[in-house]
């Protein structure tokens, strides 16, 4: 937190620098956030609210564009094959760092292909289980597991999904078996669990946050170094036992990779005063998310330390896709 703070006043002491190097006619014309998810999904509503603070900020419209199919590597290649003029953006989450590792050939090279432009949000994982299951911690949940190994179930938003991969890391880490029960995404994971059909799931905070308000399942720990302030008596994984256990959602911008230096800049620039406004703040976080503007460096760094992770976990669990 220190040295995003120490960061955010560096750029912000740079911002007439930044502008006068600018081009003097950018931006001219509407801009884009491309999303490779549909709409109502919290990458969507990152993309909505950050759009409508810039469309204020820039004086142009910020267009968020829904691109989706093929598991969110379409919209992403649509992204990666845009002019490089800083008026596509992407915005990206977790399955960004998946993908490398998951599939054998990608049309674009996720490093090679983006210039990263900031860190946008953070949200816990957070482990669910239906009200009906005999275990009321988690390791009350593992010891459920390895006394009747395969059997307890766990359901995620499909083969491969950032869900399912999350999963796959708390089991590996808790060193017991469960069987998958796939979705098409992971509101329908959820609703098994509240309909007890399912034991358990492994999701963003913000997807199964309302159920465990409402007393229709039960939240056994959130990932992170401290409890969430919108859902505070959930034990952290680290309470619970399990301190390995750091999955934590995130959401990130990029631009084309041959955007020129300046405007990625720019836009790092003006992505986080939009994040440090008080109102987008308060927004994410009853998302159950924490805004987190960041240097691109320093995205560049996490992405390549969670494929590097993601890549792990799918070749110890001989997770493919069709």
């Amino acid at each position: 937190m220190i040295r995003t703070l120490v960061w955010a006043l560096a750029i912000f002491s740079l911002l007439p620098a930044l502008q006068a190097q600018a081009q003097p006619d950018w931006p001219n014309k509407p801009l884009r956030i491309i999303v490779a998810f549909a709409a109502g999904s919290f990458t969507d509503v990152a993309a909505r609210l950050i759009g409508r603070e810039l469309t204020e900020q820039l004086g142009q419209q910020v267009i968020v564009e829904n691109r989706l199919g093929a598991g969110g590597t379409l919209g992403t290649n649509v992204a990666a094959k845009a002019t490089p003029d800083g008026y596509t953006l992407l915005l990206f989450d977790n399955g960004f760092t998946i993908w490398p590792g998951l599939y054998a050939k990608l049309p674009f090279d996720p490093v090679k292909d983006f210039a990263q432009v900031s860190l946008v949000a953070e949200s816990p994982s957070m482990l669910m289980a239906r009200l009906g299951l005999p275990a009321k911690t988690v390791r009350e949940l593992v010891d459920l597991a390895r006394a009747k190994p395969g059997e307890l179930t766990f359901g995620t938003a499909g083969q491969g999904s950032t869900a399912h991969l999350a999963s796959e890391l708390f089991l590996g880490i808790a060193g017991v078996r469960m069987l998958h029960v796939p979705f098409k995404g992971v509101a329908l994971s959820i609703a098994d669990v509240v309909a007890e059909r399912i034991d358990i799931a492994i999701a963003g905070l913000a997807s199964g946050m309302a159920q465990v308000r409402g007393g229709r399942i039960r939240g056994l720990a959130v990932s992170g170094k401290e409890r969430s302030s919108v859902l505070p008596d959930v034990p952290t994984f680290a309470e619970a036992g399990f301190p390995d256990y750091r999955m934590i959602h995130f959401w990130g911008l990029a631009v084309p990779a041959a955007t020129p230096p300046r405007l990625v800049a720019r836009l790092n620039l003006e992505v986080a005063r939009a994040l440090e406004k008080p109102r987008l703040k308060e927004l994410f976080l009853s998302q159950g998310a924490r805004a987190m503007p960041s240097s691109p460096a320093e995205l560049s760094r996490r992405i390549g330390e969670e494929m590097k992770m993601w890549r792990d976990v799918i070749v110890r669990n001989a997770v493919k896709v069709e």
